[in-house]
């Protein structure tokens, strides 16, 4: 009888640490992501997030514990998983002199069946400003072309991190819906956010970071559940005590 082979997970991640001089930023985390699962890193700052995914992308080296994407080891296997894992992170380091098509482009070259360039800036809503050079592009525009930068080359999975700072709520529904047909399509995702209604819509299972290690994880309502709140936003501020409002502060 012929067996079917069950592909191995998305992400592997098992005990991980990283620490930076007399800050231990993740301490010990260990995760699964199945395929075409999307899961939510929510946390204070410094709570580690943006440092447990930037090792998942192969961006820093853990100190100890080990990490696989997508069956890759995101070092050593860097040009390979570059092919298949698209990755936007907050603060995008772009050339600010390019155009947001010339960046488009640019980005299509390294991929051997990349997405078009119009329809990959149309992906965000971004065709009208396509000969706007990236520095005279408002913050919410930059943060979208930033992401049609980590999906131009059809990856099978993505990191977003801080998905729609920036954008205003007709933006965010829109990036939502190109979210949503990517999870249609099978993509895994991995979502770094505070925005609790983001997590909540887009989600399938959340982890709760504080000072490097999980404290909560499950669906939403699971984790609202454990927390005997009312909503995510009032487990977020239960289990972490910092309030969303006090994470915006910290941003500006």
């Amino acid at each position: 009888m012929r067996t079917t082979q069950i592909p191995p997970p998305a992400v592997v991640v098992e005990q991980v640490r990283k620490r930076y001089r007399s800050t231990q930023a993740v301490d010990g985390i260990s995760l699964t992501v199945a395929r075409g699962e999307t899961v939510g890193i929510l946390g204070a700052n410094g709570a580690g997030k943006t440092t447990l995914v930037e090792m998942i992308a192969g961006l820093r080296t853990p100190d100890t514990g080990s990490v696989q994407v997508l069956g890759l080891h995101p070092t050593r296997d860097r040009a390979r998983l570059r092919q298949v894992l698209g990755v936007q992170l907050q603060n995008a380091y772009l050339h600010h002199a390019l155009t947001a098509r010339e960046l488009v482009e640019l980005y299509r070259s390294l991929y051997p069946h990349p997405r078009g360039t119009d329809q990959t800036l149309d992906l965000v809503e971004l065709g009208a400003h396509r000969d706007t050079q990236f520095e005279k592009l408002s913050g919410g525009q930059q943060q979208r072309l930033s992401v049609a930068l980590a999906l131009v080359g059809r990856p099978r999975m993505v990191i977003l991190d801080e998905l729609t700072t920036g954008m205003d709520p007709r933006a965010r529904r829109r990036m939502w819906g190109a979210i949503e047909a990517l999870q249609d399509d099978g993509v895994t995702i991995l979502i770094v956010s505070h925005a609790m209604d983001e997590v909540e819509r887009l989600c399938d299972r959340v982890l709760l970071l504080q000072d490097g290690k999980v404290i909560a994880e499950g669906t939403p309502a699971e984790v609202t559940a454990q927390a005997q709140a009312a909503s995510l936003e009032d487990a977020f501020v239960a289990l972490t005590g910092t309030t969303l409002d006090d994470l915006q502060m910290e941003e500006l």
